[in-house]
């Protein structure tokens, strides 16, 4: 099928390689290329078939097609020689500049011989010999050449780098890599760097610098000592080149500094974003460096004992690591091989050989904000190792300590029922003959328990719910009513937390977990026989059902309720000495202090907690209760003893699992202390492993959630290609991709990455990731109001990138949206953008399509004073008026920008010592000064305005406000 229009004429057809040239490289640019070639050569005169093969070339050229690249080429220089007429300076130019694409693409292919390769750069360098050119370039093809084979480059280098740049020299950022690369294989590392610092700066850059260099001083900045550097590079380096046949080898680079680092499991990740280049990629010579770092890192991880973990390889199957790693060490040795032979060296076997015999440079570089091992990519996320119990290894003793370790709530029971499940499952499974074991089903009714309160964690209401009743019907089964019982009460607070269709959410919630405490009270009257840790565990649920139901409605006539209840559990436990029921009961009536509002008697009755737990134990209570106080002490304002108790706790919570001491909250409640303490970097780091606990865990939700708040905080600090690089990991997983997470969640870090990308000044992604994201917005018909936003964020970028047709549609979305729920200040703040870029860019042109957009801002700010609304930053009045005179000063219109500048001083009113629109204030009198005394020509007026303002502002105290107005009152002086 075709994938461009068939032009009918000359004009279409450059109409069409425009449109062409702004597609990215790839298959569809490439076909189309070829499809306007084809077009080009039916007009009888020449030149727009000249212009189509040299957009054909850069397709291949690009696009990883070395093989093909050569033959337009030839093409080319036909035409040239038969016509040269048709060529015009420029087109001239273009084509003695391909002379060294040429030679590049007949470098990478080891079926040319190497005396063609020399062949080649003789007829380059007579041709330009012949044109009067510079022979400069030839020089640096020929120091490539003896680069690539093996050969001492010292005089080719000095022939080429010694000579004076020419027009047709490779820009300076090119020239760099290679000074640079020479000095590297020289094995001067310090050299390279400083010959590679004004391309890694971004001083010096082109299509496909500084990614390149990026790639290739990754590791002569670790070896030098600069791991900060070369995370850095790393960060916005791979997001250059990623996905790109064209920079396939600089993938591979990327790959082997991960496998270098301890990021093994990013490696992971990257080479399953970049599985397409595995058939993509037609470059022999650029497979071989792929291949390469891919096999530098699938050797690490097999190493470290992951062997079989799944690995994104060639498509058609699936892969293993060691499978993979197999395949790609006889394709690469293979192509290393073929080149070694065409050129009659070993050079690029050793060079592998040197890759693949590097040892790792750092044990661990924290490269992401997503600090994961490759435990955390192991097949259906299995959890990663955590302090293990010893468990038993005769099975009779392994079921009675788990059922002991169970009715005590101790931390080992978790082992040791993970340890029992996978001994049942499998094939040939002999339950013992022991009256202390009992049954098999009984067994089978335990585990099914154990899977119930994991459930349950999760938030998986309905799933927990019927697990406890299939457990309660394997324990009626297997004789043991006490267990049966447990497990039907156990049932009871799940399904009164299942939501439901209701009027009201808080008051239907509140009725059903009163009706839950009933359904728990009558069964412990109705179950006399059972066990002391059997009844507290029921009278504990009692408890909890009230506490859930306080939560819910924050009533005070529910405090008593759960506070008598908690007693009666606390003087049971008590009674019958039950340790780890005293102390939940305790937590629990601190825990019910707090949500009542009394921190100060929530604080002392954990403190008395904490004296007893330290004394009597449970010690795995410690983690959790360290973490109720430190809670209570920021809730106080003691962020300093609040941190001091969390890292205590975060600190004893290693000796046990993370589900059973809540790890994850732990280090979200320091991301708080840190916050308020002034310690975002540190805030981060702990939000970030509060995320990856929760997803190791199966809390998938929560975990996006707060790596939400994390991206949103690392954006904030500055730290874009952090925050960047965080949501593109996040947006790769497996549920992600297949749909399974909610939408709404996804579309949030979606706007994330929108916005980061947008603060990364890659303006061409982050509006197409906004303009996708308003797309899938509009459907949202529940929720018009995150429809109106992202649409009028769309509206603003597109309006960056000049699109403003697309803008005020998109604008137009938002405003549709906003009717249904109003937006008013970001409907506000979209269209005064909106128009401001307009004006700016288009001046007088565009004013009548700016002034129809303040318009709708204006009817925006009338529907926002008819309903009272108060905006939360600016007036959005007195910020209109402000925009109608930056708008209408674009324009040339200065007696009507002044006009409305005045409007908007009149708005806003003299600032007093307190108010916070003195900026306002001040840049509005500024523009009014600018406008009259400048474009206006009347300095004495601006002056006047100017020295009242600062005689206002500075006895207020506004000096950062008045430097403005000071300097530009200077100006107009001198100028008067």
């Amino acid at each position: 099928m075709p994938t461009a229009p068939h032009p009918q004429n000359t004009d279409e057809l450059y109409r069409a390689l425009q449109e062409n040239d702004r597609r990215p490289y790839g298959r569809t640019r490439t076909v189309t290329a070829e499809e306007l070639v084809d077009t080009a050569e039916q007009f009888a005169e020449p030149r727009p078939l000249v212009h189509a093969l040299l957009a054909l070339q850069k397709a291949y050229n690009y696009g990883s097609e070395p093989r093909k690249s050569p033959v337009v080429f030839a093409r080319l220089l036909t035409l040239f020689d038969e016509q040269p007429d048709v060529f015009d300076e420029r087109l001239r130019h273009t084509l003695f500049w391909r002379f060294k694409w040429v030679a590049n693409a007949l470098l990478a292919l080891p079926e040319i011989p190497l005396a063609s390769l020399r062949q080649w750069l003789t007829e380059m360098r007579d041709r330009y010999a012949k044109a009067g050119l510079g022979l400069q370039p030839y020089y640096g093809q020929a120091y490539r050449l003896a680069a690539h084979v093996g050969e001492d480059t010292a005089p080719a280098f000095e022939l080429w780098a010694g000579r004076t740049r020419t027009k047709l020299s490779d820009c300076e950022a090119c020239e760099i890599c290679e000074r640079a690369l020479y000095h590297l294989a020289a094995g001067d590392d310090e050299r390279a760097l400083r010959a590679w610092e004004p391309v890694l700066a971004g001083k010096e850059s082109c299509q496909e610098e500084p990614a390149r260099s990026v790639s290739y001083a990754l590791l002569p900045l670790l070896r030098t000592g600069r791991s900060d550097r070369a995370r850095e590079l790393h960060l916005t380096g791979y997001r250059a080149c990623r996905r790109n046949p064209a920079m396939s080898g600089e993938v591979g680079r990327h790959l082997e500094f991960c496998a270098l680092t301890g990021n093994e499991a990013r490696g992971l990740e990257l080479l399953a974003e970049n599985r397409n280049l595995f058939g993509e990629v037609d470059s022999p010579l650029d497979l071989v460096s792929f291949l390469t770092g891919v096999e530098v890192l699938l050797q690490r991880v097999e190493l470290l004992g992951h062997g079989d973990l799944p690995a994104a390889g060639y498509a058609g199957r699936t892969w293993t690591v060691a499978g993979l790693r197999a395949e790609v060490r006889g394709r690469a040795a293979d192509l290393a091989a073929r080149f070694d032979a065409r050129n009659g060296t070993t050079a690029h076997t050793d060079r592998r050989t040197a890759r693949l015999d590097r040892a790792p440079l750092l044990d661990a570089l924290e490269l992401t904000l997503r600090a994961r091992g490759l435990d955390d990519v192991a097949p259906a996320a299995a959890p990663a190792p955590e302090p293990a119990p010893v468990v038993p290894e005769s099975l009779a003793e392994l079921i009675v300590r788990a059922r002991e370790s169970e009715a005590q709530g101790h931390p080992d029971a978790t082992a040791c029922w993970a340890r029992l499940r996978t001994l049942v499952a499998a094939p040939g499974y002999a339950h013992p003959d022991d009256p202390a074991v009992g049954p098999l089903v009984r067994l089978r009714a335990d585990l099914l328990a154990d899977e119930a309160a994991r459930v349950g964690e999760k938030d998986e209401y309905d799933k927990a719910a019927a697990l406890w009743e299939a457990a309660a019907s394997l324990y009626d089964e297997a004789g043991a009513p006490g267990d049966a019982a447990l497990a039907r009460a156990c049932a009871v607070l799940p399904a009164a937390e299942l939501p439901e269709e209701r009027a009201d959410g808080a008051e239907a919630k509140a009725a059903a977990l009163t009706a839950a405490h009933a359904a728990l009270v009558r069964l412990q009257e109705e179950t006399p026989d059972l066990a002391p840790y059997q009844e507290a565990r029921v009278l504990r649920l009692r408890a909890s059902a009230l506490g859930l139901r306080l939560q819910a409605t924050r009533d005070e006539e529910h405090i008593a309720p759960v506070l008598a209840e908690v007693e009666l559990l606390l003087a049971f436990a008590t009674r019958h000495d039950i340790t780890g029921q005293i102390s939940g009961a305790r937590l629990l009536r601190a825990s019910t202090h707090a949500l009542s509002g009394d921190l100060p008697t929530a604080l002392t009755e954990t403190d008395a907690l904490l004296d007893r737990l330290k004394a009597d134990g449970p010690a795995w209570h410690l983690p959790r209760t360290l973490g109720l106080r430190g809670r209570l002490r920021l809730g106080l304002g003691d962020a300093q003893a609040a941190h001091a108790d969390l890292t205590e706790g975060l600190r004893l919570a290693a000796d046990w699992p993370s589900d059973c001491t809540d790890t994850a909250r732990l280090h979200g409640d320091l991301a708080q202390a840190g916050m308020r303490l002034g310690r975002p970097d540190e805030a981060l780091r702990h939000l970030s492993r509060s995320a990856e606990l929760d997803l190791r865990h199966g809390s998938r939700t929560d975990a996006f959630c707060t790596y939400g708040n994390v991206a949103q905080l690392s954006l904030e600090l500055g730290r874009v290609e952090d925050c960047i690089a965080l949501l593109d990991s996040l947006l790769t997983e497996p549920d992600v991709a297949a749909g399974e997470l909610d939408d709404r969640l996804v579309a949030q870090l979606r706007l994330y990455r929108a916005r980061a990308l947008h603060a990364g000044e890659d303006l061409k992604a982050a509006t197409a990731e906004l303009a996708a994201l308003a797309a899938e917005s509009a459907g949202w018909d529940d929720d018009p109001g995150s429809h109106a936003m992202i649409a009028a964020e769309t509206a603003v970028l597109l309006a960056e990138s000049g699109e403003f047709g697309r803008a005020r549609e998109a604008a137009d979305q938002a405003l549709a949206a906003h009717a249904r729920a109003p937006r008013y200040e970001q409907l506000s703040s979209c269209l005064r953008e909106l128009a401001r870029l307009q004006t700016q860019r288009q001046g007088a042109e565009g004013l009548a399509d700016a002034l129809a957009v303040l318009a709708d801002a204006g009817r925006v700010a009338d529907e926002a004073r008819a309903a009272e609304y108060e905006a939360r930053d600016r007036s959005l009045d007195s910020a209109l008026a402000y925009e109608h005179g930056r708008v209408n000063a674009y324009a040339g219109e200065y007696e009507t920008a002044l006009a409305a500048l005045d409007r908007a001083l009149a708005l806003l009113g003299e600032p007093g010592p307190d108010d916070d629109h003195a900026g306002e204030w001040a840049e509005c009198v500024r523009l009014a000064s600018v406008v009259e005394g400048l474009y206006l020509e009347r300095p004495v007026p601006a002056l006047t305005r100017l020295d009242a303002a600062i005689s206002h502002l500075t006895p207020l105290g506004h000096t950062e406000e008045t430097e403005p107005l000071t300097s530009l009152a200077a100006q107009l002086r001198d100028e008067g």
